[in-house]
């Protein structure tokens, strides 16, 4: 999935799924390689985790609020909230093992019921 400046509310902070944003530009060598493994992943998560990428450089304003500083950068976001951020390419075991440890702390926070409402 796509995400841009004008969707990334809607489709992003507001997802009752947890979000893995990939942020990304067309010049980033290590941003094209990885495309494959994102790709892989989100049929793999696909009942639990929405999966899409966001282009800085057509989406500047995504990229400054949330103080993109390298790439390729990913965030997993959960109902508004940043749940964690890793900068730089990964294997597609580290990014496995990012999402299971985020998946894992929003399943804490949904038992002890401190999370925010959706948006």
């Amino acid at each position: 999935m796509d995400f841009n400046d004008k969707n990334f509310k809607e489709k992003v902070l507001k997802s009752p799924l947890p979000v893995f944003v990939d942020f990304w530009a067309s010049w980033c060598p290590p941003c094209k390689v990885i495309e494959p493994l994102i790709y892989k992943l989100s049929k793999e998560f696909e009942d639990k985790l929405v999966v899409g990428k966001i282009n800085v450089d057509l989406n500047p304003n995504t990229a400054d609020e949330y103080k993109i500083l390298g790439l390729p950068t990913f965030i997993i976001f959960w109902r508004g909230m940043e749940i964690t951020r890793s900068v730089a390419s990964m294997s597609e075991k580290q990014l496995k093992n990012l999402i299971i440890s985020a998946m894992k702390k929003i399943e804490g926070l949904k038992n002890a019921d401190q999370y925010p409402k959706s948006g």
